[in-house]
């Protein structure tokens, strides 16, 4: 069974995976804004493998309870859950507007 503890660090290492690629996505939005669409999709996509680091970390978890293991249910877990989930959100969101971004701008070279 994983210790509450060990839930806890699984939690802080999401928390910290959701930050580094919200925190990539709030600049590939800037870079979008500014006509820099390249250097914002590259954003994304370093955004996107911190999702799956968090990801991977999740699923460690999600396999040991699928295995029969009790686990606890913490604060900061749920906090990671809901950091991580509001960050892919925000990754789709992002997606959209630098399309639409790219699109103003070309609309207004014309």
């Amino acid at each position: 069974m994983a210790s509450k503890e060990e839930i806890s660090m699984i939690g802080f290492e999401i928390v910290a995976y959701a930050g580094d690629a919200k925190s990539a996505l709030i600049k590939a939005l800037d870079q979008a804004r500014q006509g820099n669409f390249e250097e914002a999709r590259q954003l994304v996509e370093d955004a996107q493998k911190s999702v799956n680091d968090a990801h991977q970390s999740q699923t460690r978890l999600l396999s040991e309870e699928a295995g029969g293991q009790d686990m606890s249910v913490t604060f900061i877990m749920v906090h990671a859950q809901d950091s991580l989930m509001t960050t892919m959100m925000l990754m789709e969101e992002t997606k959209f507007f630098i399309d639409i971004y790219e699109r103003v701008y070309r609309l207004e070279k014309k």
